[in-house]
């Protein structure tokens, strides 16, 4: 039967300050290092707030994922709209900061099947919006072919992109700056040389 104990206004800026806290142990020491007694510890706050706030240790996860997958995609949806969107959504995709946290959560997921469903809805999302944007842009390219639908191009750069930084994680690199090479010059025959952020932002 679900308790009926006052849980802590989502907008309260103690919530907000544990969120972080359990981000950073994420990081820095992995999942399993994420403790109510060690989130309370590095928020600096009393441990028993940590349920105040959320009623179990699932609640706490999810939040997190939640609030990151939020941000990442407004990151994304900006960067697709950008000039040259497919350079974009490959740089988002081999962003190592947000592939790192990214493979905490599905290795977490795996004991964890409340944390997994939310997972498998925000990725349909961001699957959603990159091939929206990509058709737009093979459309503008003149790159359409019903041999290589856009979906199967989106599920192509998010995997490389992420099996590369997983892999330099681990210290392996073999093959790496050919598959760069591979994917950089592909990019560039669509939307030409990588422009810098600044002339991308204010095209």
């Amino acid at each position: 039967m679900p308790s009926d104990r006052r849980i802590g206004a989502p907008d309260a800026k103690n919530r907000g300050v544990l969120l972080d806290a359990a981000e950073q142990l994420m990081l820095e020491d992995g999942y399993a290092a994420v403790t109510s007694r060690r989130v309370a510890e590095r928020a600096g706050l009393k441990p028993q707030l940590v349920h105040y706030y959320f009623r179990t240790m699932d609640d706490l996860f999810i939040e997190v994922f939640r609030r990151r997958a939020k941000q990442g995609l407004e990151a994304q949806a900006q960067a697709l709209e950008s000039p040259q969107p497919l350079w974009a959504l490959w740089e988002f995709g081999t962003d190592p900061a947000g592939t790192q946290l990214t493979m905490e959560f599905m290795g977490l997921a795996n004991h964890r099947k409340a944390l997994r469903a939310e997972i498998g809805l925000f990725a349909e999302r961001f699957r959603e919006q990159q091939v929206e944007a990509i058709t737009t842009a093979l459309r503008r390219y003149g790159f359409e072919s019903a041999d290589v639908p856009p979906v199967v191009w989106a599920v192509f750069a998010t995997s490389v992109s992420r099996v590369l930084i997983m892999e330099q994680a681990l210290g392996m690199s073999a093959g790496h700056d050919e598959m760069l090479a591979f994917c950089e010059e592909w990019l560039h025959r669509l939307e030409g040389e990588r422009m810098p952020a600044s002339s991308t932002a204010s095209a």
